[in-house]
């Protein structure tokens, strides 16, 4: 056969392999078993055409005679057309047996038997991956809450129950491929399978499609998903629910549902990991005395002891009562921040003069370190 040969001036099958062309019969198969793992489509789609690349490198190389005609082809150039028997291709005038190159793969691949793999059936496809978000209050992703997130995505049909039929009907056996999802095709030199045109590879047919989804099995429709927000969620984390994504086709499984969480900010409280945080302000006395101040938790109030001289910024902690999560809730940590009264009474001018009047013997000056 012509076809082939005129091929092999364009395609240089030693560099497709990645091998020289002195490489030994081991060397080439040794080559093409590596590839051939690496560039599967069963195991990497998108990789059917350099698949194809190699399959036909292989099946080429590692037969000595197609080589020694590949290698003379390659030699002598446009003018090798008049130098080989033509219409016939190589191997006699049925053209060449490649099904070493399918024994290979079987034993790649899990093909038992030393038959030939064929095009087969598009199998089951695993349905899409959605991804929903969910706004959540301040107190409900510090203790965890269990909610319901509504989408609108493909769901098994409602009219058919997913067959595809028209009610009171079901799908049947298509004639064209006797329910193998493909039929056969000779190409001269090359024989393949392919999926059958007339049930688009499923093996089956709808006679009378579904007026509801016209024969696809599925529908648009809006579902509600249970959700269980852990406690101690962060805003902006996402959380995978396996298996409540779109829907699958020809029995494939559903794809993943992912929940982007969005959490309000709190009037009185910030996030710090599983710490909560807030700033608490408290008087001039209460800071330079001490004093016993009430705090508020999400849980409620609690006393926290100020000791006498803290400084304002100072930061103290509130054991057990920040976010919960794995192996314990986290602390609050409680800023005091120092507050000047905005206006004064007349008993309390007089008492912060009396306190200015005392200050100004005392040898302690707050600016000494600034060199003032």
């Amino acid at each position: 056969m012509t076809q082939p040969q005129r091929e092999w001036l364009d395609v240089d099958y030693y560099r497709a392999l990645g091998v020289s062309t002195t490489a030994s019969e081991k060397e080439i198969t040794k080559a093409y078993r590596k590839l051939a793992k690496e560039n599967h489509p069963d195991s990497h789609p998108g990789r059917e055409e350099r698949f194809k690349e190699i399959s036909s490198a292989y099946a080429v190389l590692s037969d000595a005679e197609k080589r020694k005609s590949y290698d003379e082809v390659r030699r002598l150039g446009p003018g090798a057309f008049g130098g080989f028997a033509g219409g016939g291709g190589f191997g006699g005038p049925n053209g060449g047996n490649v099904g070493d190159l399918g024994d290979l793969l079987g034993g790649l691949f899990g093909n038992r038997g030393g038959q030939r793999k064929r095009a087969s059936a598009p199998g089951p496809r695993r349905g899409d991956d959605l991804e929903s978000t969910l706004n959540l209050s301040f107190e409900d992703a510090v203790n965890g809450v269990t909610t319901t997130v509504t989408l609108m995505g493909s769901g098994p049909c409602s009219t058919c129950n997913a067959t595809g039929a028209a009610p009171g009907t079901s799908p049947i056996v298509c004639s064209a491929c006797g329910g193998r999802g493909v039929v056969d095709a000779n190409q001269g030199f090359f024989s393949f399978s392919q999926p059958c045109n007339m049930c688009g590879g499923n093996g089956m047919r709808v006679e009378r499609p579904c007026p509801t989804c016209n024969g696809s099995g599925g529908e648009q429709k809006a579902r509600e998903v249970k959700v269980r927000i852990p406690a101690g969620v962060e805003n902006g984390q996402r959380i995978r629910l396996k298996q409540r994504g779109g829907m699958g086709a020809n029995g494939g499984p559903p794809g993943d549902l992912y929940v982007v969480v969005r959490v309000k900010e709190h009037q009185l409280f910030g996030r710090r990991g599983k710490n909560l945080t807030m700033t608490v302000p408290v008087r001039f006395t209460e800071a330079a005395l001490g004093a016993t101040i009430s705090v508020p938790t999400l849980e409620g109030p609690v006393s926290l002891k100020v000791p006498a001289g803290t400084k304002t910024g100072r930061t103290m902690r509130v054991k057990g009562r920040g976010a919960a999560a794995a192996g314990g809730a986290g602390d609050l940590l409680v800023t005091l921040e120092i507050a000047v009264p905005p206006e004064l009474s007349v008993a309390q001018r007089a008492a912060i003069e009396a306190l200015r009047d005392a200050e100004a013997g005392e040898p302690w000056n707050p600016r000494a370190g600034l060199g003032v």
